[in-house]
């Protein structure tokens, strides 16, 4: 226990005075002696204490010896105060500072109330609308003096949660003055975040004009930087996300917005956009300042590997897009960002690189570095997504990363070992294990970007869509640049993608067709790589491409009038359709591009489905019919069969064709006449064969 000496340590400083009771008997306090120089502070020995004068050793005399014996011995003492107490009394001290404070008996009731409300399952429906009704009585009007203690800020963070839309902007409207606070406190930041998780729009225009003028600050700010990011990238409106992001463009954007006289001047111009280009073009004297401002702010956050932020990517993008492809200051920013790529260090450093992948901006500023850098450069970047492959490839922005390098490395075989190597995990033995990653990849919305981009490119099937539009207009960019920085041409790397990419590909039709024909991206894997995918000694594959032609056309076989037969599924239709055309149709040409070298896929697909080809003729699949009599690829001996199995049926292909009775009539769907056709492939036949 504190402030109570040991009896019999030998000490420098006065006698302890204080009396300790032993029956009735008062024991004289003699005075000790100076600690000799052989007594230690740390010898706890006991040491014998002599009586004074001669009277009290006389008045001891007749003690026993065996009482002298245990004299020498230490005694022992009692405690005025046990531990239990001492607790005890501290706890009660720690319960009177408590109430002394403001609002004291206010915050133990709302705890009491929030330990309540927490137990989720254990509280009926109705007790606790009345804890909660109870807990804003309690808070309303005093909501500020709540939020800044770690305890008193979870029953804030409670009635955020059960109260009710107007209770939250009541809530909200308390807090209006004190956010910046707020989200520069350690605990009363995520209090901010709870209040605009809903993006209810009256608590998101309260909450977030109150960064305004802030934000640069913030940003670095430990506490607040991650907040304001979140709300910036999921909360914010786009012109709230502009006002936020035209701040890291100079000190005058951050206060135009302060003095109403200001914001009809230059420096205001187009004050609801970010886009520096523009602001540039407005106010061109503003160039240099603002370019040295921004970059001074981007290099602060690098250098303090702060390299997460939604809005620092942003703001990397904009910056990157103002600079001449030539300029100096281009290549200084190139620098900059491989400088934080370390290989003394664990992991070789390139978070920056890594974290810039994974948002929209910061995906393309990556691609479009890779297009401008040379060589060493990509080889150098590419590296820091050695361990993250597969995680980008899943992702909607990371995805374009991948692909760009593999569009852009003049060293085909070192970004094939790079990206597709560990993408499809050819490095896995086990044979299973190793189709079913390369099926979960190839028809995957975003990882069969990079996986199939050396097949297909830009084309339709792979990048078309009004999703796909940013990239396509990224992919744009690159090759502008790419003609310019790289030494290879365009249809050598992919000749050479193509090469080392034909094995895995066609050993994965040849043994998983049955599972790729059941979803469309599947059949577009199958299509796409049995016409381009090459085979042979030149293609350096053991893959026999016949075997996989016969394994998909081994699909076809059966009644294709039943629900199930894959003829009834409009993906799988134009599958074979494509493959017995041997190629896909460009618009350019307005022709089928047969592709070399030539695929006689009709030929293997005929005598699966000779038997019923009447039935496919009649069926949803019928301008598979339509390609063996029209394709360049197929023998003339096929198509003369064929024809003669179409002229045959005439009567059944003629019904299929013609528009039934009842559609002419015109049956009414909520008061529109349906528009109901016969088969469009079958009266293609009756025109191709003749009537």
């Amino acid at each position: 226990m504190g402030g109570i000496k040991r009896k019999h340590a030998p000490s420098t400083s006065a006698a302890d005075t204080k009396k300790q009771k032993k029956g009735d008997v008062k024991p004289t306090v003699f005075k000790q002696k100076p600690v000799k120089d052989h007594a230690r502070a740390g010898d706890t020995a006991p040491r014998k204490s002599w009586p004074n004068n001669r009277q009290e050793q006389q008045s001891n005399s007749g003690t026993s010896v065996a009482a002298s014996q245990t004299s020498a011995e230490p005694k022992a003492f009692k405690l005025e105060t046990s531990s239990a107490e001492a607790h005890a009394k501290q706890r009660a001290l720690a319960k009177e500072r408590k109430a002394s404070k403001p609002n004291a008996d206010s915050i133990a009731r709302s705890k009491k109330i929030w330990e309540r409300l927490r137990l989720k399952s254990h509280v009926p429906r109705e007790e606790r609308r009345e804890l909660v009704a109870e807990l804003f009585t309690i808070i309303t009007g005093r909501v500020p003096d709540f939020v800044f203690k770690h305890d008193s800020v979870r029953v804030i963070q409670c009635a955020l949660k059960y109260g009710n839309p107007e209770q939250r902007l009541l809530i909200s409207q308390e807090l209006v003055g004190s956010v910046r606070p707020l989200v520069e406190s350690r605990y009363a930041k995520f209090l901010v975040a709870k209040l605009v998780q809903d993006r209810d729009p009256q608590i998101r225009n309260a909450i977030i004009p109150e960064f305004f003028g802030h934000v640069r600050r913030l940003i670095h700010h430990p506490e607040a930087s991650w907040i304001v990011d979140d709300i910036y990238r999921q909360v914010a409106t786009p012109q709230q996300k502009a006002m936020m992001l035209r701040e890291w463009y100079g000190a005058e954007f951050a206060l135009f917005h302060k003095k109403p006289e200001l914001q009809n001047s230059t420096i205001a111009g187009e004050q609801e956009t970010a886009d520096l280009g523009r602001i540039l073009e407005i106010n061109p004297e503003k160039r240099r300042p603002t370019l040295q401002y921004l970059l001074q702010t981007i290099n602060s956050l690098i250098q303090k590997k702060m390299t997460g932020f939604t809005m620092l990517h942003d703001a990397m993008l904009q910056y990157f897009l103002v600079l001449s492809p030539d300029s100096p200051e281009l290549a200084e920013f190139l620098e900059i960002l491989k400088g934080d790529i370390d290989p003394d260090t664990e992991g070789g450093g390139g978070d920056l690189f890594r974290n810039l992948a994974f948002t929209k901006s910061g995906s393309r500023l990556v691609c479009l570095a890779l297009a401008h850098g040379s060589a060493k450069d990509r080889k150098t970047i590419l590296k820091c997504f050695k361990d993250n492959i597969e995680l980008m490839a899943f992702d909607q922005y990371a995805n374009m990363v991948l692909a760009t390098a593999l569009d852009t490395a003049d060293d085909t075989k070192m970004s094939f070992k790079s990206v597709l190597v560990e993408l499809l995990g050819l490095g896995i033995e086990e044979d299973t294990t190793r189709l079913d990653r390369q099926q979960q990849i190839v028809t995957n919305t975003f990882a069969r970007l990079p996986a199939l981009y050396p097949l297909a490119g830009t084309g339709r099937w792979l990048m078309g869509g009004v999703e796909r539009k940013a990239d396509r207009m990224i992919m744009e960019e690159v090759h502008q640049i790419r003609n310019k920085t790289s030494k290879k041409a365009a249809e050598i790397r992919q000749k050479e993608l193509v090469e080392y990419l034909s094995e895995p590909l066609l050993n994965l039709v040849l043994e998983r067709a049955d599972d790729l024909s059941k979803s469309s991206f599947g059949c577009q894997v199958i299509a796409e790589t049995l016409l381009v995918a090459k085979h042979g000694e030149t293609a350096k594959t053991k893959v026999d491409k016949a075997q996989a032609l016969e394994a998909v056309a081994k699909l076809a076989f059966g009644d294709p009038s039943a629900e199930a037969h894959l003829s009834q599924d409009s993906a799988a239709g134009h599958m074979f359709k494509s493959l017995v055309l041997g190629g896909n149709f460009d618009p350019t040409i307005k022709k089928v591009r047969v592709l070399d070298p030539e695929m006689r896929f009709g030929d293997v697909l005929y005598p699966v489905i000779k038997e019923r080809l009447v039935s496919w003729a009649t069926g949803p699949s019928s301008f598979v019919v339509v390609a063996f009599l029209e394709s360049e690829v197929v023998s003339n001996d096929v198509k003369e069969e064929v024809r003669a199995a179409v002229r045959k049926a005439r009567s059944e292909i003629t019904a299929s064709a013609e528009t039934p009775e009842h559609a002419r009539e015109g049956e009414l769907a909520d008061g529109e006449p349906v528009a109901k056709k016969g088969n469009a492939g079958a009266r293609m036949l009756l025109k191709i064969v003749g009537k």
